[in-house]
């Protein structure tokens, strides 16, 4: 331990065991526990002990305390924990007696603070770090530890009762090494006796008629079959496996989202590939819960990679079922042709599905969640299914059910909740083409509707809803197969276009500002992957889809104007936006979207559309759009003097990158470009260091980047700084142009800098000439100050020992009485 660190621990236990002085937060009680890890793992605790008696004394003040405070017991019991996680530092603590104090019967167990959970949690936090080596066994079976840990597993806290059951695992762990790590009985006669009392504890609880005890050890094994694979686990799982199958006789089952944990991990671990027994007991329990229970055990065998085929094909049915029985009642036949024999049940199970719309959401959702994942395991396509027409009974004047008939659904609207759940598993299917059909009915059976699914979805009021329906919607567009003969969109991509976009149209002229959000940013990411598609321009540029994106950008919402200028700026670079100037001035169509979006940057009050515009300007330059192309300099000189005047540090951040690009291009290094842009000259060689310098000294980039060296937000002087090291970097072997001349004046431009660098920015540097610039750079030590940068701002005082004197500095005990950020 630091000497300094020794100094100062005295008064810090001081503090904390003083009643009358203001107790740590529980940030700096953690990360002083993190330390003292730390300190343990490096060296013996023992001599740690002994070097700072003070620790000590701390945990046995803490113990005398008449009325402990919590924050602070919790602590000394887990610190006591690392410390006894040695065996001789353990030895050292139980001369004292100073461990049965802290974790046995006269200790925390019978006062008034163990009625707080982070006591409790502190206490078997304790002992898990001290549960290490066999000495820890033989003195939580003296203590009496184990049996508090048994109560501990139905505390009120989730927390305390979570790591309860997890301390019991690791004691289990612990008392099966050495001698008993081979091929112990089942019987357990041969088991150690801590072992012992923990099975014959899991034994009486799966045999109580309590749910909540059955639920506490099926999560117990669960979590020893996950972790330990020792061959011990094999005589366990034979010992209690009968007592899991007698679960399954009974009605209802208890707790089965733990028995299907467990049967799962069991059959992860080495016992599932040696115990044949185990595929029994996972087909009986597929057969015995319900298919809402079945269905995560049912995905889980299907992932098992030593499974037997009967198996997987009943899992294969059981996650089909809920498809089955919804395009069972919309076709009102027997069953739908091509799923398996029995898929969808009796009629009184399709009855009990279908009673409600919301169930036939959920149902279909946890069907279509893993489609894509049954086509590739089981190799069954959902191409081969065919149902037939009708919906759900679901109309708007339905005829009387026959008796085994489902009955008809109460006739209201789905739920937002529910449409999203739909929207998210449909989206994660295979393109329309291949699965169209079955999806589009099952979507009318559900909502009773014969619009397609994308129409019904654009006429949902609910913000969030309709984001699902986009998303949905994109994937079912990009994954949709190119024609054979040519690269346009397939004909049925085509006439789905042609309904989608009057469906956008409408959301865009939508009073909810979250419905014209959603909708610019899929029509942004559609053309992002589209604008080329002769038949995806065609259909826009016929819509008034980018007439009415246009308008957006003076909408009142900020997120609205963001979201259209990426998406007239999307839409420029691709030539399908056209402002609304009329026919008689089409020249001016890309200057007035270039000033629009400059007004933008220069007097929007929110950050959201300025960033955006930043954004937009980087990738025209990038893919050299006409803007760009008709005055490079003056577009790049235009957009750095309007962001560095911004005081958003994003907007200012991303100056720099687009100086970057700048810079790259001027270079003879250009990025990609837009194929429906007007690029820059690919053809033209690279200027010469000498135009280089004049072009960024016109563009007053230079000023822009040293301005930006000295920001006070850390990402954009990061920036700044590895732009001059770009440049400079790409200077040094052509060598400097001062070389040809006499030494260029640099006070001037050193001067102002140290202006900038107090704080003192608004001075300009006023026209630069290149030879001084560069020699500033080359004077000034860019390389440390980007080590400087990539280090934290409190990285002078992130230490120990900083911890130590910010926490005695918040009660007075430091003369100096401060305290850093740490």
């Amino acid at each position: 331990m630091d000497p300094e660190c020794s100094r100062l621990l005295p008064a810090l236990c001081a503090v904390l065991v003083d009643p009358r002085q203001p107790v740590a937060d529980d940030t700096c009680l953690e990360k002083l526990l993190d330390w003292f890890k730390t300190v343990t793992e490096a060296g013996p605790s023992l001599l740690l002990l002994q070097e700072n008696p003070c620790l000590v004394e701390l945990l046995f003040r803490v113990l005398k305390a008449h009325d402990p405070r919590p924050r602070v017991l919790s602590f000394s019991l887990r610190l006591a924990g690392l410390f006894a996680a040695q065996e001789d530092c353990f030895q050292y603590l139980q001369q004292g007696e100073l461990l049965p104090m802290l974790f046995g019967e006269s200790g925390p167990l019978g006062g008034a603070a163990w009625t707080a959970p982070t006591v409790r949690s502190g206490w078997l936090q304790g002992l898990r770090s001290l549960a290490q080596h066999p000495g820890a066994l033989r003195f939580l079976a003296d203590c009496g530890a184990v049996d508090t840990i048994f109560s501990l597993q139905g505390d009120s806290s989730l927390f305390v009762a979570s790591a309860a059951g997890q301390l019991l695992v690791h004691i289990l762990a612990l008392a099966m090494r050495g001698p008993a790590e081979g091929h112990p009985s089942p019987q357990g006669c041969d088991w150690p006796a801590c072992a012992q009392k923990i099975v014959c504890h899991v034994e009486d609880s799966l045999r109580s008629t309590a749910t909540l005890q059955v639920t506490q050890a099926l999560n117990v094994l669960t979590t020893t079959f996950g972790h330990c694979h020792s061959p011990w686990t094999q005589g366990l799982w034979v010992r209690l496996s009968p007592l899991v199958a007698c679960l399954l006789e009974k009605d209802p089952i208890p707790a089965s989202h733990s028995l299907v944990d467990l049967l799962l991990s069991v059959a992860r671990s080495p016992v599932g590939s040696s115990d044949c027994g185990l595929w029994e007991t996972l087909a009986q329990t597929l057969s015995h819960l319900s298919p809402t229970q079945a269905g995560p055990l049912a995905l889980g065998i299907l992932k098992l990679q030593d499974c037997p085929q009967a198996l997987k094909t009943q899992a294969f049915g059981v996650l089909l079922q809920p498809l089955a029985c919804v395009l069972k009642a919309a076709a009102q036949a027997p069953g739908p042709p091509g799923f398996p024999e029995g898929a969808t049940g009796d009629s009184i199970t399709v009855d009990t599905f279908l009673s409600s719309k919301s169930a036939c959401v959920g149902l279909l959702c946890q069907a279509l969640a893993h489609l894509e994942l049954l086509q590739l395991l089981v190799g069954v396509a959902l191409a081969h299914v065919h149902p037939g027409s009708g919906t759900c009974g679901h109309t708007d004047s339905p005829s009387p059910p026959s008796p085994s008939a489902p009955r008809p659904g109460p006739r209201r609207p789905c739920f937002g909740l529910q449409w999203q759940y739909c929207a998210s598993a449909m989206a994660q299917q295979p393109p329309p083409v291949t699965w169209g059909a079955t999806c589009v009915r099952s979507w009318q059976a559900v909502s009773g509707s014969s619009e397609r699914p994308w129409i019904s979805w654009g006429r949902c009021l609910r913000g969030r809803v309709l984001k699902k329906a986009f998303q949905a919607t994109l994937r079912w567009l990009l994954g949709s197969p190119k024609a054979p003969s040519c690269c346009d969109l397939d004909p049925h991509t085509q006439l789905f276009l042609g309904e989608l976009l009057p469906v956008l149209r409408k959301r865009l002229c939508s009073p909810c500002w979250e419905a014209r959000d959603s909708g610019l940013e899929f029509l942004t990411q559609v053309t992002r992957h589209w604008g080329g598609q002769a038949a995806f321009r065609h259909a826009l540029l016929a819509s008034e889809v980018p007439e009415l994106t246009g308008q957006l950008l003076r909408d009142p919402e900020s997120y609205v104007r963001a979201s259209a200028v990426t998406a007239t700026g999307q839409l420029s670079s691709w030539g399908l936006y056209a402002t609304p100037t009329g026919p008689e001035h089409p020249e001016v169509q890309q200057e007035s979207l270039f000033t629009e979006l400059l007004h933008i940057l220069s007097t929007d009050s929110e950050g959201f559309p300025r960033r955006a515009v930043m954004h937009v300007f980087t990738q025209w330059l990038k893919d050299g759009h006409a803007d760009v192309a008709e005055d490079l300099e003056q577009f790049v000189a235009r957009v750095l003097q309007a962001a560095s005047q911004d005081l958003d540090w994003e907007v200012r951040a991303q100056g720099l990158e687009l100086a970057l690009v700048f810079l790259e291009q001027l270079l003879g290094q250009p990025g990609s470009r837009c194929p429906y842009a007007v690029a820059l000259p690919e053809a033209a060689p690279p200027a010469t260091l000498a135009q280089v310098l004049q072009a960024l000294c016109r563009v007053q980039l230079f000023e822009f980047a040293l301005r930006a060296l000295f920001d006070c937000d850390r990402p954009v002087a990061q920036k700044s700084c590895d732009l001059l090291l770009f440049l400079k970097a790409k200077a040094t072997p052509c060598g400097g142009p001062q070389e040809a001349g006499a030494s260029p004046d640099v006070v001037s431009v050193e001067a102002a800098l140290q202006r900038w660098q107090a704080g003192e920015q608004g001075q300009p540097l006023g026209e630069l000439e290149p030879e001084a610039v560069m020699a500033v750079l080359r004077s000034m030590d860019l390389e440390g100050l980007r080590g400087m940068l990539a280090k934290s701002s409190d990285h002078m005082e992130k230490s120990p020992q900083s911890l130590l004197q910010d926490m005695l500095a918040t009660v007075g005990v430091l003369g100096e009485n401060e305290a850093d950020c740490y």
